[in-house]
């Protein structure tokens, strides 16, 4: 009977554990949802791809500058295999399970390959992690490619297309 006692007070501790982690996310995602605008639709033809798709894993979207506080907006947050396609007109991240992300060309920032990202650690600069503006809020959204040989192409190609920061009135290319 102590057994099945103290069984039963590790399932109910492992419930309640489960519960305010489930909690703590809804709560994040509706404080987020108050001071994000809607993410952008994909578009009908996003035109011109720039680059060969790459498949991998979309690991997750941050506020920029702090890898760790992932959006939990929709189904943002939630990581999925998938594959990016870059276009004269912005990026897809097309993900497996969940609904596309569209970054439109003019909201990029910037692009680097780094090793971490929304709670992600990877050896190397195995990430490829494109921060750019929704609303006034900056967002890094990071991928790892498969064939992590192409990400400087993609940090390249991003950053062709990056626009003028209006915070710092400079390209990106003046700032290196």
């Amino acid at each position: 009977m102590e057994r099945f006692l103290w069984v039963l007070g590790m399932a109910v501790l492992a419930g309640l554990v489960f519960f305010a982690m489930w909690r703590g996310w809804r709560n994040r995602a509706r404080r987020q949802a108050a001071l994000l605008p809607d993410f952008p639709a994909v578009p009908d033809d996003a035109g011109e791809a720039l680059l060969p798709a790459a498949t991998g894993m979309y690991v997750g979207t941050t506020t920029a500058g702090d890898w760790q506080d992932r959006i939990a907006v929709g189904d943002i947050g939630h990581r999925a295999g998938g594959t990016v396609r870059l276009h004269r007109s912005g990026l897809l991240v097309e993900r497996d399970g969940a609904s596309p992300l569209w970054i439109p060309a003019e909201s990029f920032v910037d692009a680097r390959a780094d090793h971490k990202l929304a709670n992600k650690v990877v050896p190397g600069a195995g990430l490829l992690v494109i921060t750019w503006r929704l609303g006034q809020q900056r967002l890094d959204t990071g991928f790892r490619c498969d064939d992590k040989e192409v990400h400087n192409d993609w940090v390249e190609a991003v950053r062709a297309l990056a626009t003028r920061d209006e915070t710092a009135g400079t390209r990106r290319e003046e700032q290196r």
